[in-house]
């Protein structure tokens, strides 16, 4: 049991836009106060962010509630999908969750993708004594589950919420994944 170690991986609160520097709406402020409660006795003593100010702004109560200081992580950015604005943009998405390795113009793999989230969440774990909250956005979040639970595809992506926790508690070879909120 000393080895056990949990990570909370968090959707960001409702936001209103998908610009890196969007804000939560005020209903998103509200969720990341409920967050922060929600969070409250999960004796999480590291927080890893997103660099975008809605997935910061989401974990921020939280922090300051529990006086751990959050360390950002461009590899937990979104994923761009594709240069430009695509209205075809969920079939493209849906079309990466079934080939990983696709990459439209401009845009990222959905393997590029996992790969630099794992290493964002690799060297939280390492960091981490115990429990860890690590904040990012939809598509890499999915993407990250679907490593760790290759039955998490597309519908379940879709079926996230704003904001999303997930447990992911590494104990042995495969992590055990549960839907905490949502």
């Amino acid at each position: 049991m000393l080895g056990v170690k949990t990570v909370y991986l968090i959707r960001h609160c409702k936001a209103e836009g998908q610009e890196p520097n969007a804000k939560l709406t005020s209903l998103g402020e509200s969720q990341a106060n409920e967050l922060a409660q929600f969070l409250k006795g999960k004796q999480i003593d590291t927080i890893g962010s997103s660099p975008f100010n809605r997935a910061v702004s989401t974990i921020r109560p939280f922090a300051k509630e529990a006086e751990i200081e959050m360390e950002t992580d461009e590899r937990l950015a979104e994923r761009v999908l594709c240069s430009g604005e695509n209205p075809n943009w969920p079939n493209m998405l849906e079309r990466s969750f079934n080939d990983p390795e696709l990459a439209f113009e401009g845009g990222e793999s959905g393997a590029a993708a996992t790969k630099r989230g794992l290493k964002a969440i690799n060297a939280i774990l390492a960091k981490t004594k115990k429990y860890a909250a690590v904040v990012t956005h939809g598509n890499l979040m999915a993407l990250i589950l679907k490593y760790y639970d290759e039955s998490f595809g597309f519908e379940e992506w879709k079926a996230l919420s704003n904001p999303d926790v997930y447990e992911i508690r590494f104990e042995g070879e495969k992590p055990e994944i549960h839907r905490v909120w949502g």
